[in-house]
């Protein structure tokens, strides 16, 4: 059965429409025409909280649900080409940022495509470049690592501990080798394991594991198997991401990623609450549909939607940048040959004194994305914050969104104290985040060519 957007006879949505963690998405940006200096857009911009971001468009392959911006494997020199770009880069903006004011990094992320693909001598070259270009304390602030099972290396690990970093996410994505072959991720359970046993040999503060549910295949108890492998290394954070099929992936080569139909839904929302109740029952903690926390965690500052506010520095040609008036990027592909194409750009860029594709974020916009970042968590959004920063309410501003939310009993807590989403509402994350998307975003996105 074909995909719609709401079931005519319930008029609830269908669940799983679109993971809403960065918005506008990156297929409403466009081409910019002039391209905005840097040091422009900056200007006026604090620089007491700022994220930083580097982009790693590298794997060793790819899952066949990833449309990541990444390309398989790295022609000689290619990462040692990157990693001068990625510097050129970080020079470009530590100048468009100016010394009026002394930037503040508040945390920082290495993600991809696998940063652990560059090599140890490279990875400490990426730090580098955090550190002497952009004047970041890798060891003062919070430091997220995306690794691989065949990428965590003893070598690489060592180089990141002694770095900083304080969380590393290893994508596991299923502890049955049955299941990891059909999502076109083919591994061993063996590798995983080592894998984790040296992650937590290298005594990174948190490591977090991650696993998908709706794989052909995956039965509740195959589900539950993968869940009590991850439980039995005692992860600090857990993510438990649906499976989605998009155009142009290795599964969307294979299935077509409009036939999903209520059955895979209901599949999915199963596995969902089955994964959901055994980790709280295991003493984690819900941060948003994705995210578990163990309740003894350490703390480690923003949550998985945090990276992404404003003030958040990009470095690499997959990265995003955000200031509170443009949200701007490179060029975006999934195909493998655009990728190489649009990495051999970046590598040969000399001046990126210049922000290339965005789009720019008025009021309005402004508003849906403190609301979709605040709404999604597990916690919800103070009302009198929103106040604060908008001037108005959002329940004047949103009215008919939010009331059909509660309608579909997907609201829970105060009115006029605490906007957040019921359980029922969180699983439903994936739905309710594209209502708030406003008419010119569905639109840039629906225009979207895919390449």
């Amino acid at each position: 059965m074909t995909v719609t957007a709401t079931d005519s006879a319930t008029l609830t949505p269908r669940p799983y429409q679109s993971y809403t963690y960065a918005y506008p998405h990156k297929t409403a940006y466009r081409p910019l025409s002039p391209a905005p200096r840097l040091a422009d857009l900056w200007a006026g911009e604090s620089r007491q909280s700022l994220s930083l971001y580097l982009h790693i468009p590298f794997c060793e392959v790819r899952c066949g649900f990833c449309n990541l911006f990444t390309r398989i494997g790295a022609p000689d020199g290619l990462p040692g080409r990157y990693l001068d770009a990625v510097r050129r880069q970080a020079a470009a903006v530590r100048e468009a940022l100016g010394d009026a004011e002394t930037p503040r990094f508040v945390n920082a992320a290495f993600g991809g495509g696998t940063p652990t693909f560059l090599e140890a001598t490279e990875l400490d070259r990426l730090c580098d470049i955090a550190e002497s270009e952009m004047g970041v304390d890798l060891r003062a602030v919070p430091l997220s690592v995306e690794a691989s099972p065949s990428t965590a290396t003893a070598d690489r690990l060592a180089v990141l501990a002694e770095r900083g970093a304080t969380r590393l996410s290893l994508g596991v994505q299923s502890f049955v080798e049955e299941e990891a072959r059909a999502a076109v991720r083919p591994q061993h359970r063996s590798d995983v394991e080592a894998a984790l046993a040296r992650i937590r040999e290298a005594a990174v503060p948190v490591l977090n594991i991650d696993l998908i549910y709706g794989i052909d295949g995956q039965t509740a108890a195959s589900w539950r198997y993968s869940l009590d492998a991850a439980l039995a290394w005692r992860p600090e954070e857990i993510y438990l991401y649906p499976l989605y099929i998009r155009p142009l992936t290795g599964l969307g080569r294979r299935v077509d990623p409009a036939a999903a139909d209520r059955e895979w839904d209901e599949q999915r929302l199963r596995r969902y609450r089955e994964g959901r109740d055994h980790l709280l029952s295991q003493g984690y903690e819900q941060v948003s549909m994705r995210m578990f926390r163990r309740a003894d965690a350490p703390p480690q500052g923003p949550d998985d939607y945090a990276c992404q506010t404003d003030g958040m520095i990009g470095l690499g040609c997959g990265a995003r940048s955000y200031t509170s008036r443009l949200h701007y990027s490179f060029d975006y592909a999934v195909s493998m040959g655009e990728i190489r194409g649009i990495i051999d750009d970046y590598t040969a860029t000399a001046d990126f004194s210049r922000a290339l594709h965005g789009r720019w974020v008025d009021a309005d916009e402004a508003r849906r994305r403190h609301l979709l970042q605040s709404l999604l968590q597990a916690e919800g959004m103070p009302v009198a914050e929103y106040r604060l920063r908008f001037g108005s309410d959002p329940y004047a501003d949103f009215p008919a969104e939010l009331d059909t939310l509660a309608a579909r009993g997907w609201l829970d807590g105060d009115r006029a104290g605490q906007l957040r989403l019921s359980a029922e509402g969180l699983a439903h994350s994936d739905a309710i985040g594209p209502e708030f998307f406003s008419p010119d975003v569905r639109a840039a996105m629906a225009a979207y060519e895919t390449k």
